[in-house]
């Protein structure tokens, strides 16, 4: 039994990636983590819901059994239960200083929580694990939004997964449930470069694009270790092949 466990589901990539994991015939359950469900119902996925900060004392396997009321996800808990299971974990969890409301709060949100979910999933002795970083992310950085997503990164490192693999996206295009003006502003100077082709790395990438690559790096078997992965990457990855 293959199962896809992710947290970050309602983000921009999150969206994105739960669409392209519940469409791929290889995952058996997508396992949905996060401080609410979505309004969203697929015979393949669970949805679990709670304080991220504390959930290694969730009871999972009751929450799951709870949403099983004809016993459709007793395998999948047997599976889990029996750490039979070949598990991916897929982490998009991310926000902004302005919208966390401190930089104390988005630390606790880009760094504490995403390295709470990735040691829960490892303790559910995970195969690999792939998190969404941004490029420029370096925990020496004097930038604290970068030294943040460096400073994941190097703690996601320490947990020693057989396969784990850092997405570093630039300028993310795709449709926002909120504002961000000055997103919009390097949005619209940096769009030309995506229908010119230029600059691989440093030209914006859609929300897609990065889902879809994860989901094919996850899929592919020679793809082992640790990995950093670039926005020009991704977009070779996803790039539609000339017939």
């Amino acid at each position: 039994m293959r199962i896809a466990i992710m947290s970050g589901t309602s983000g921009l990539i999150g969206m994105q990636l739960l669409d392209q994991l519940l469409k791929s015939a290889a995952y058996d359950y997508v396992i949905s983590v996060g401080r609410r469900k979505l309004t969203l119902k697929h015979p393949k996925l669970v949805q679990l819901e709670g304080n991220l900060a504390k959930i290694q004392d969730w009871n999972w396997a009751e929450s799951i059994n709870a949403e099983s009321i004809g016993g459709e996800y007793r395998d999948l808990v047997l599976a889990l239960e029996s750490k039979s299971a070949q598990i991916s974990g897929f982490c998009s969890l991310g926000t902004t200083i302005k919208k966390a409301g401190s930089k104390e709060r988005f630390f606790e949100i880009d760094h504490d929580l995403v390295i709470a979910f990735a040691s829960w999933v490892k303790s559910l002795e995970a195969n690999s694990f792939h998190y969404v970083s941004a490029m420029g992310a370096n925990a020496e950085s004097g930038i604290f939004y970068n030294q943040v997503k460096g400073k994941t990164e190097k703690d996601l490192e320490s947990l020693s997964f057989d396969c784990l693999k850092i997405y570093q996206p630039s300028l993310l295009l795709g449709n926002r449930h909120e504002f961000r003006f000055g997103e919009l502003v390097a949005t619209i100077l940096m769009k030309p470069l995506v229908w010119l082709k230029l600059f691989k790395n440093f030209r914006p990438i859609y929300d897609y694009q990065v889902a879809k690559s994860m989901v094919k790096v996850d899929l592919d078997s020679e793809r082992s270790g640790l990995e950093r992965i670039s926005s020009g990457e991704m977009q070779d990855l996803t790039a539609k092949k000339k017939s």
